[in-house]
């Protein structure tokens, strides 16, 4: 066996102590920024579907903030929110925040709007309607949108090394600081076990919640 090989089974079960505590970290601060993000976005979206000229300006400015690097967005963040995990949370969900926010919109501007008279008909108050109708009619578009926010979240949050927080960033780092590829194949390989995971689960919590769809698709 080469003596810097591009994996190494041996490494893993030496070093499954600290790789099950970074990834732990790094699964935790996924879901915690996404979940951010979602709580967040709803209301955005919200209301840009009902106040139909800030549906520009919010998406607009969600965008611009996805247009910053991420080293740059984490550096930017750093001297105001310190070193460690709050910057690094804080520009995940930023980051999240453009693909919630434009997935939960088209969602609910999907909702048919024969369905939404019908509720105006039966005495649907605003809030009633939005909870009972608008809402659960965008969950496939609110669903679409959180699988592809924690998948590119789980990337990210790589990067979150540059300021002392990366999860499995760490192991990258380290290894192109070393040159030992093993360590480097092992994150990647740990990235995209835990999007491929969560990305599972999401779908799963989505076809639970949709019962409907499936009907339509049989």
């Amino acid at each position: 066996m080469p003596d810097n090989p591009w994996f190494s089974w041996s490494y893993v079960t030496s070093s499954w102590d600290e790789l099950s505590t970074l990834l732990w970290q790094h699964a935790l601060i996924t879901v915690e920024a996404v979940l951010i993000a979602f709580v967040v976005s709803v209301p955005l979206a919200a209301l840009a579907a009902r106040v139909r000229w800030l549906a520009g300006p919010i998406l607009a400015g969600t965008s611009a903030l996805y247009t910053i690097p991420s080293l740059a967005l984490f550096a930017i963040l750093a001297p105001v929110l310190g070193i460690g995990r709050t910057s690094v949370l804080v520009g995940l969900v930023l980051y999240a925040l453009v693909i919630l926010v434009r997935n939960t919109l088209a969602g609910l501007q999907s909702v048919d709007p024969a369905v939404l008279d019908a509720a105006r008909g039966l005495g649907f108050g605003r809030f009633r309607r939005f909870w009972s109708v608008e809402l659960p009619g965008a969950l496939p578009g609110i669903l679409a949108g959180l699988r592809l926010a924690t998948v590119s979240t789980v990337a990210l949050v790589t990067v979150g090394v540059v300021v002392g927080y990366g999860g499995l960033g760490t192991l990258i780092l380290r290894g192109f600081q070393s040159f030992y590829r093993a360590e480097i194949m092992t994150a990647t390989l740990l990235c995209l076990l835990l999007a491929l995971v969560l990305d599972v689960v999401i779908w799963a919590v989505g076809r639970a919640l949709t019962p409907w769809r499936r009907g339509a698709g049989a």
